[in-house]
């Protein structure tokens, strides 16, 4: 049986392209990892080049890990720059779980090696940052950049936790990446917390709250 070929969604890159006519070097931005009880938070800016079209690209929730991998190396190539940060559970624990994920936006921007005009951020929240942004809700599924942002944020904070399931092999961070599953919550009333653990998100869970 032939394997099923990705479609391109031709509209993202359509929006990309009438956000250039104002903007003709600008950035998507987005995170990943603000929901789960464990790993740092990522984000990843990404500048595509203007003739880049790349098949199958959306929002990394609509494409399976196994794609999004393969998707990786194409992004990168297809892209004038890119760059992935995050922000550590501890910076999580301190500032709260939107900063840290503003905060990992920040140092993606900041690490691109060329300096856009315009950081167009998936959501309604940005990051403080030294060009003019544009918020666009529920951006990943609208604009080419943002897409290849949340895919290369995803990959990256999903390579971290299959590190983290090195280190802690009991909780089964490579299966449910740190999210609040049954048994990601069983292996927390067997073991405790280890350090890749957000405690805050765990006050309702101990009763704390």
């Amino acid at each position: 049986m032939a394997k099923k070929q990705p479609i391109l969604q031709t509209a993202l890159f359509e929006f990309d392209a009438q956000v250039r006519t104002h903007a003709a070097l600008f950035c998507g931005v987005d995170e990943a990892g603000r929901g789960p009880l464990a790993g740092d938070v990522y984000a990843a800016a990404v500048i595509l080049r203007p003739d880049a079209l790349i098949a199958g690209l959306n929002d990394s929730k609509k494409i399976t890990e196994a794609r999004r991998e393969d998707m990786v190396p194409e992004i990168k190539e297809k892209a004038l720059a890119w760059a992935i940060a995050s922000a550590t559970v501890e910076e999580i624990e301190r500032m709260n779980i939107l900063q840290a994920a503003m905060l990992a936006m920040q140092r993606a921007v900041e690490q691109l090696s060329v300096a856009p005009a315009l950081a167009l951020i998936d959501g309604n929240r940005a990051p403080v940052l030294q060009i003019p942004v544009q918020t666009l809700i529920g951006g990943d599924a609208k604009s080419a950049s943002i897409a290849a942002a949340s895919v290369l944020a995803k990959t990256a904070r999903d390579a971290s936790l299959r590190e983290l399931d090195e280190q802690y092999p009991m909780y089964g961070f490579a299966k449910h990446k740190g999210y609040g599953t049954k048994a990601h919550y069983e292996a927390i009333r067997q073991y405790g917390l280890c350090p890749a653990h957000r405690p805050s998100f765990l006050k309702k869970f101990y009763g704390t709250e």
